[in-house]
Parts: structure tokens; sequence; C-alpha cells
């Protein structure tokens, strides 16, 4: 693409987001796809519906799955991949939510926040609600760190003078 296109196509595209509820849900929902497919073409070596001799995986449809975000939830059709599994890169394994939420959850949780009022303030926030479950999950992660401060050797502190 030329400077001319590129500046056309982010115009039109621009144009499509304008009406979205959200339009910044919006574009990371659009940016978001387009990464996975980009990064699910690079991992096949080969276009989606194109033959490749140097193919080295082959697609097998797509797997919908949520993903909260501080923007709000998100609903991304991730593409499968035959014999293998594939995670997008911005995506940790069996985490369904970034890093910078878990932590206000982590945080909110250990100023003596419910999970009630967990959820209630996600919703707030444009997340489509968090289970008590989920918000154990999260937290649970806060037990083993604490486990692990607890029980970490304690050395004698020279003091300099």
């Amino acid at each position: 693409m030329t400077e001319t296109n590129d500046s056309m196509f982010f115009a039109m595209k621009l144009l499509e987001f304008e009406d979205a509820e959200d339009p910044l849900l919006a574009m990371i929902q659009w940016m978001t796809n387009q990464m996975m497919e980009l990064e699910v073409e690079q991992k096949c070596n080969a276009s989606k519906g194109t033959h490749e001799k140097e193919r080295q995986a082959y697609r097998s449809g797509y797997r919908s799955r949520r993903f909260d975000t501080r923007l709000g939830t998100l609903y991304m059709l991730v593409p499968k991949l035959r014999n293998e599994g594939y995670v997008p890169f911005f995506v940790t394994e069996k985490k369904r939510s970034e890093q910078a939420l878990i932590n206000v959850i982590q945080e909110a949780w250990t100023n003596g926040v419910s999970t009630r009022k967990i959820d209630r303030l996600a919703k707030a926030i444009g997340i489509e609600g968090i289970s008590a479950t989920q918000v154990c999950n999260i937290t649970g992660e806060l037990d083993s760190q604490v486990t692990e401060f607890r029980n970490r050797p304690l050395e004698e502190v020279l003091l300099i003078k």
C-alpha cells in the first residue's frame, strides 16, 4: 500500500468505529482480531485460503473466547490450528483477563472489598461480570505470594554507621 492508500484505509476504518457504542473498545476489538490473524499466518507460514509448499500448519475454524480488559469485555474469535494449540501473544495461557485488571481486583480484595462489590465495580467499568469463583482464582495467587513472603529466610541486617 502507498501512503495515500494507507491514509484512506485508516480514514474509512475510523468512520466505521464512529457509530460504535464504545469506539475505543471497538477499535481494540478490531486490532486484536488483526493481530491474531497476522500471528496465525506467520505460524502457518501461509495466508488463509492459500496453498503454499512451505505451509507448517493448517487452520481449523475459530473458537469464541471472552477477554476482560480495563476497557471492557472483548469477545474474540480465536483461530484454531489443526494438531496444535494457539493462544494469542497478548493473552497468557489460562488467563482471560489482562494483568492490569487482575491487579485492580487483587488490590480491591486486599482492601476488604467483597466479591459482590468487585462484580459491581467490574460492571461499572464495562466488564460483563466477574463471578465469585473468578475473584477467588485471581486472589488465590496472592496466597502463594504471602506464603512465600512469610517463609522467606530472614538474614541479619547490617547497619552501616
